[in-house]
């Protein structure tokens, strides 16, 4: 996306781990870009250049250095703890320079309001450079690694300093299915932000080239895939069709989003994530969901689907072996779920995004007229 210069800009410090942190921004940047185009937009993330480079649709400029480390993966149903906390130790470890290297950035681009999902760094550099930061998330990693106890020798040294710099945050826009925030002293609940089909189930379906009668499956694991994940030894039978591998770019040549994509199919089949769920959720698909290994946020996602999104779990083993029918078929006939929440996050996100700053000292935007 082309850039232009700016008076001044809001900055997004978002996670580069997985790709549910990304997708969740790229809403709120593209409704908070086509409201207030008279801001410039300054991302610092190491998330997919390419999942960035394909959605966002207004303006903004992309420092892809890791402003975070997050949880190191194996694939998307194994992660590394050990791994995890030691990348995580020497990252924070050099967190001071980093945070006054962060800092001059952001003064040099007149930033007025850092948006941080949920990199402690964003919040530190903010700081430093006399800018306020809110955390928009559903978890934060304090919390995530405060689950990998047995390397305590590490988390000693991470946990406290990640503590130190969201506590320098105005506060927190907690996200539905949420975990951690104990630091913060302002939390103010926010709607899912999610990603809505941008037209009809038949109509994302004929320009795909796909049935429009068949029923579908799509397995979708994020960005680490499923190591020995073999799809030709399927219990389903000939009445389904499996999207196993499904060429991305086939969506964004046709002029859809993967989110088109997910509304058009009968059931996903993925590890629990936020972004898979809510994508779920926005555009009423029946999940089947697998374990994704020792993640603090499993637990809060599962024992919540249920009221949001007709769902059934599948272990590892059955996953491997191809045996998907039984929950497959408990996904997608599956009752309504008791509860509709709203999906809107993306817009409440940056209408609160306007007020923040208009209400600091120097105003971002222009006020209301």
């Amino acid at each position: 996306m082309a850039v232009r210069s700016w008076d001044a800009s809001v900055a997004f410090f978002i996670s580069g781990h997985g790709l549910g942190h990304a997708s969740r921004q790229v809403e709120i940047i593209n409704t908070f870009g086509a409201r207030h185009p008279e801001v410039g937009i300054f991302i610092r993330s190491a998330a997919a250049r390419w999942l960035l480079e394909r959605t966002i649709r207004v303006p903004y400029e992309l420092d892809d250095r890791p402003c975070d480390t997050g949880v190191i993966q194996i694939d998307s149903l194994h992660l590394d703890a050990a791994e995890t906390m030691r990348r995580a130790a020497a990252f924070y470890d050099t967190f001071d320079a980093r945070a006054d290297d962060e800092a001059r950035l952001l003064r040099a681009r007149d930033t007025r309001l850092v948006i941080v999902d949920a990199a402690p760094l964003g919040c530190e550099a903010a700081a430093r450079a006399g800018v306020p930061s809110v955390v928009v998330s559903n978890f934060t990693w304090d919390w995530i690694y405060a689950d990998y106890a047995e390397h305590l020798a590490l988390a000693l040294g991470v946990i406290p300093t990640i503590q130190g710099a969201y506590r320098n945050a105005l506060g927190a826009w907690r996200l539905p299915m949420h975990g951690g925030f104990d630091t913060f002293s302002t939390v103010t609940d926010v709607p899912f932000v999610a990603r809505h089909a941008t037209g009809p189930r038949d109509e994302t379906r004929r320009r795909l080239g796909l049935s429009l009668d068949a029923r579908i499956a799509l397995p979708t694991f994020g960005g680490y895939g499923v190591h020995g994940l073999d799809v030709t030894r399927l219990d389903l039978g000939a009445d389904w069709i499996v999207l196993a591998d499904f060429d991305d770019a086939r969506i964004y040549e046709a002029g859809l989003r993967y989110e088109d994509l997910v509304a058009a199919v009968d059931v996903v089949l993925t590890k629990p994530g936020y972004g898979i769920i809510s994508e779920c959720i926005a555009n009423n698909t029946a999940m089947v969901y697998t374990s994704r290994g020792r993640f603090a946020e499993y637990d809060v996602l599962v024992g919540e689907m249920p009221r949001y999104l007709r769902v059934a779990h599948l272990d590892n083993a059955s996953l491997m072996a191809g045996r998907w029918r039984a929950a497959i078929d408990a996904a997608v006939n599956a009752p309504p779920p008791p509860v509709a929440p709203p999906t809107n996050g993306a817009a409440v996100v940056a209408d609160m995004m306007a007020a923040c700053s208009r209400a600091g000292s120097s105003s971002l935007l222009p006020p209301p007229s």
